[in-house]
């Protein structure tokens, strides 16, 4: 019987692969997936246990290197037209692959159910603002609607969206950016004291912005399969993200900042501030778009995640569990109290994870990434499954500690990326002497 890999519009097929993102388009789909409330979050964290230079120090220099996998996690996709949970196959083998993405689908849906919530109450608050009329069970799930129906069109449903949304959200994100400096004083902040809160060092927040770049590794061949070149893969992700980040945290760590200086309760909600000048439903907005577009993305990317592990499933049918499964994820009491420890485990995951995919492909060859991956039973010539998963459990074991017992005062996310690939690169140069032809 003949494997089915069709995805509704889509298809895990190199050669069916479209070549359909120029440079803008890029770019858009990478800002519109990182201006996002959960984003602006996480600089919400940082401030004000740290100085709010100091945060904002840590924002750039974290994205701008956190975002360096992710390019080259996406470039593998542009050059091999295959997603990102199919390259995995090479490496970890067939098995392996498939446990990866179990947890990565997990890990997406996760991250839905704070995105869904977060839309649904952005949603709530608007038509509440407007009408009177409040139902957070019920917006969360018409968010959730919307959110399949765009993904099951398929990358271009999801390209046509990112591009209007990411140019919505800049421009609403400025204008709130603008109201915050109308009405409360910004400069405050570059004054404003430390003062320790959530327990974030200085190691910790460089770990969740890169944590936050990592979070995006797993579906960054997803789209970037359909770049028109290597140059625009490269350069159109990494300007999207950098940029992205900035903004989003600092947005974040200016909420926060202000939010504790006035008096008020510590808030990552840009409502919370701007609605006494009734502001509040442009910011909400914001979040509605920001959050839709990156959980359409997370979903589409937990559907091809889910076909890895069973190729003869139709689309349409995972998409659809996946959007329930997100829906009574999204209505846990409490699920924003443990976005910190999400994002913390996310590194912890993710980063060994592909660091040896990463290691795979640009330092032991290139061989056997091809279209013989889509039908692999098992690998011709050679094996580095068995060095890929301990190269992993000693990577994500570095990670577990680094963070949770004994954290390092510069973080864990360089040294345990650095670490395992080099484990993994040297394990495979040493141990395995025949290289990869094909997958057949």
């Amino acid at each position: 019987m003949k494997t089915n890999y069709s995805f509704g519009r889509d298809t895990l097929s190199a050669k069916d692969v479209k070549h359909s993102l120029g440079l803008s388009g890029t770019f858009a789909l990478w800002l519109g997936a990182n201006v996002v409330v959960t984003t602006i979050l996480t600089g919400m964290l940082l401030v004000p246990d740290l100085n709010f230079s100091i945060a904002m120090s840590s924002v750039a220099i974290g994205s701008i290197i956190g975002a360096i996998p992710l390019v080259l996690v996406g470039l593998m996709g542009q050059r091999t037209g295959l997603p990102s949970m199919v390259l995995t196959r090479r490496a970890y083998g067939p098995i392996g692959s498939r446990a990866i993405s179990l947890v990565n689908m997990c890990v997406l849906i996760a991250w839905s159910w704070i995105q869904a919530l977060l839309a649904g109450m952005s949603l709530n608050y608007a038509i509440e603002s407007t009408t009177g009329y409040s139902n957070l069970p019920l917006m969360t799930i018409l968010c959730e609607v919307v959110v399949v129906l765009i993904v099951l069109r398929g990358h271009i449903g999801i390209e046509r969206v990112e591009r209007w949304a990411a140019l919505v959200m800049m421009g609403l994100a400025a204008l709130v950016l603008y109201q915050l400096n109308k009405h409360y004083d910004v400069s405050m902040l570059l004054d404003m004291p430390a003062e320790n809160r959530n327990g974030i060092t200085l190691g910790i927040a460089f770990d969740i912005v890169i944590a936050t770049a990592f979070s995006w590794i797993s579906s960054s061949a997803d789209y970037n399969r359909n770049c028109k070149s290597g140059v625009i893969a490269v350069w159109g992700t990494w300007a999207g993200y950098v940029l992205a980040a900035i903004v989003a945290m600092g947005l974040g760590a200016v909420v926060s900042g202000l939010s504790v200086l006035n008096g008020m309760d510590q808030t990552y909600d840009p409502t919370r501030l701007l609605s006494g000048f009734g502001f509040g439903l442009p910011a909400a907005l914001v979040i509605f778009f920001s959050v839709m577009t990156t959980n359409v993305m997370a979903v589409y990317s937990a559907t091809l995640s889910c076909m890895n592990v069973a190729p003869s499933m139709t689309f349409w049918k995972p998409a659809l569990v996946i959007g329930m499964v997100t829906v009574f994820g999204a209505l846990i009491p409490g699920i924003l109290d443990q976005f910190q420890n999400f994002l913390l485990i996310i590194g912890a995951l993710f980063i060994p994870a592909f660091s040896v995919m990463v290691a795979d492909y640009y330092l032991v060859g290139k061989e056997g990434y091809d279209e013989g991956l889509l039908t692999a039973t098992q690998q011709q010539g050679r094996s580095t499954a068995f060095i890929a998963i301990g190269s992993y459990l000693i990577g994500a074991t570095l990670a577990a500690y680094w963070t949770l017992l004994d954290p390092l005062p510069f973080g864990a996310s360089l040294p345990v990326f650095i670490i395992t690939g080099a484990l993994y690169w040297l394990g495979a140069s040493v141990l395995v002497k025949t290289p990869v032809e094909s997958y057949k």
